[in-house]
């Protein structure tokens, strides 16, 4: 085949050269086929190749399909079976040449990068959103890329070796990445006691790297990750590429995991949720901290918060509806959601930021900061229409009802609740619209309340709207939504007065709640069980539900802790503090098998806390 042959011209012959050889028995195997596309197709050409191939493909087809005569028709089946095996041997190639072309267009991109612009194109290109994002083959052969331009520029010298040494630290971790898991059976968050047990402390001991150590001992003790970046001040480029992917590709082989225990009761999304919100902090966190120091390395962190974020967003089991998540705890949840607001502000209304934002709004009202949940479900409800996303403009109708209930403002959220449900309905969306129904009617119920409103009609037909959001949420299987639907209406029942209905939907609320990990409701179903049974005059259950929901929405800094504390702080003016105390001490072993034992002794503490604020 002549190389002075026109492209097109030599495609063809290329083609019609390995069909002939196979119908000749020359070529035995897809191996020689794939090597003779190899050798003979140039880099950058394989469109006008597919086009060929394309032609070839259908000019054999239509022959197989045509042909009356027995012989002639053989023969071209024949070469139709040889075709299609060379369609799926240039699919094999593309492949590869994709691989090849990426790792050139990165190399491309950091060499000609001005020098303080070279680390923020190290990030663009190694993001996971890309459409053929690099995968760790890819890596190691960026670095050896690298190495043959760093003869004469340090800061690439430092880019391979960071790449390779980070490289080799995620291979040395990737060994022993779940070994925690069995170290601390009862817990598989990253919460828990500080110190020597946990996922940090396990990878603290396995890598050899001095950063990425130090950084995991720091959270392991739970201690300030900004504090740690902020400390940092002789740290290198190679140092930070290698924390880098350390770090990412920990947090990418968790969730790969997780993601894969669908149906485990502690796993499975919850887990994965945990995860992505755990190492977006961080890498916040990290921001702040480098800030400080300069070169570049706060803007790099920002970025790839805000890439974790975006892979985040993607997911099925993204949470519109859920809450905040039982393995989410610790230092990592208090008031931590914050650090995720600032870098949001800079980037574009995107159908991603409209979901973050989403989350950021309903953690923001189960941490009673009222205001900011009604703003962030503002900013999201407009992007989510404008990108399209109508399951995401429903959700952010359903959070603004939920948060003017905690307002008190009933009328705007019968209003929103009221937009959700049609635009929902009209969507045939079936999780916003069991949302929405449960909004209406819990919005009903408290306004009716607030008016005084004795009609029973009136808490009737708003009790059906719980009713049928119940049933649907079953329907569907949807765990947070049922949640929802039968905390709403164990809180509907006790406002109307039907103490022991209400114990029953609050208790069943609870265990779901407990099921799904959303540390939120289980808090708020425990405070509302301890008023109903206050109510029955049961002192005995008031306290062990009172205590646990008191300190349970104080783990999440939610400001509805002092709602259970205020309860307590009554009934132990009304029976005494010692007869209080025994109380409390009867239900030991109950409440430390539900937050163990600093958390029983905390609770005196809170309650005193409570009332000196007084």
């Amino acid at each position: 085949m002549s190389d002075s042959l026109p492209l097109r011209d030599r495609y063809l012959a290329l083609i019609d050269e390995i069909i002939e050889t196979t119908l000749k028995g020359k070529i035995s195997s897809v191996e020689q086929v794939y090597q003779m596309l190899l050798k003979n197709i140039t880099s950058g050409t394989g469109e006008v190749f597919e086009l060929v191939l394309s032609d070839r493909l259908n000019v054999l087809q239509s022959q197989v399909d045509s042909e009356k005569d027995e012989l002639k028709k053989a023969k071209a089946t024949r070469s139709l079976r040889a075709i299609k095996t060379i369609q799926t041997q240039w699919q094999r190639w593309q492949e590869q040449n994709k691989a090849t072309e990426a790792i050139a267009f990165a190399v491309t991109q950091i060499t000609t990068a001005s020098p303080n612009e070279r680390l923020a194109a190290f990030v663009r290109v190694t993001d996971p959103n890309q459409k053929y994002p690099l995968n760790l083959p890819q890596l190691q052969q960026l670095a050896k890329s690298l190495q043959q331009f760093a003869q004469v520029d340090t800061d690439l010298q430092q880019f391979s070796e960071g790449i390779t040494r980070g490289l080799a630290s995620w291979q040395r971790l990737q060994e022993n990445l779940l070994s925690w898991m069995y170290e601390q059976r009862e817990s598989l968050g990253f919460g828990g006691v500080p110190g020597e047990r946990g996922p940090w402390a396990s990878w603290a001991k396995q890598v050899n790297s001095e950063l990425p150590q130090r950084l995991f001992r720091t959270l392991a003790m739970e201690e300030s990750a900004i504090e740690f970046a902020e400390q940092q001040r002789g740290i290198t480029l190679k140092d930070w590429v290698e924390m880098a992917l350390v770090l990412q590709y920990l947090q990418r082989g968790l969730i790969n995991w997780f993601d894969q225990q669908a149906y485990d009761v502690k796993a499975g999304p919850k887990l994965s949720i945990s995860t992505f919100l755990t190492f977006a902090v961080i890498w916040s966190q990290l921001a702040i901290g480098f800030q400080s120091i300069g070169a570049g390395y706060s803007d790099a962190c920002s970025q790839i918060m805000l890439q974790i974020l975006r892979t985040f967003a993607q997911r099925s089991y993204f949470p519109l509806y859920g809450g905040i998540f039982a393995s989410f705890s610790g230092s990592y949840l208090r008031n931590t959601l914050d650090y995720l607001d600032e870098p949001l502000r800079t980037v574009e209304g995107t159908q991603e930021k409209a979901r973050i934002l989403t989350l950021l709004g309903y953690s923001q009202r189960a941490l009673g900061q009222y205001d900011r949940s009604l703003n962030f479900h503002q900013q999201a409800l407009e992007i989510a229409r404008n990108a399209g996303d109508r399951p995401c403009e429903i959700a952010n109708l359903n959070h603004l009802s939920r948060t003017y209930v905690q307002q008190q403002n009933y009328a705007e959220a019968i209003n929103y609740s009221q937009r959700g449900l049609i635009l929902s309905r009209q969507a045939g969306d079936r999780t916003g619209e069991a949302n929405a129904l449960v909004n209406l009617g819990y919005s009903e119920v408290m306004q009716a309340q607030q008016l005084e409103n004795i009609e029973p009609e009136t808490y009737e037909s708003a009790i059906n709207y719980l009713e049928q959001g119940l049933k649907l949420s079953e329907k569907l299987g949807d765990i947070p939504s049922k949640a929802l639907c039968v905390s709403s209406l164990g809180i509907a029942y006790l406002v109307i007065g039907q103490h022991q209905t209400a114990i029953k939907y609050l208790e069943d609320a609870f265990k779901i709640a407990q099921f799904s990990g959303d540390f939120y409701l289980q808090g708020r179903n425990l405070a509302y069980l301890a008023e109903a049974y206050y109510h029955l005059q049961n002192t005995e259950k008031t306290i062990y539900t009172g205590s646990l929901g008191m300190y349970l929405l104080n783990q999440i800094a939610s400001r509805e802790w002092r709602q259970p504390a205020g309860l307590l702080a009554i009934l132990q003016g009304q029976i005494g503090a010692e007869a209080f105390q025994k109380l409390l001490q009867q239900h030991r072993p109950k409440i430390i098998a539900l937050i163990g034992v600093d958390g029983y002794d905390y609770i005196p503490q809170l309650l005193e806390e409570y009332q000196q604020d007084m």
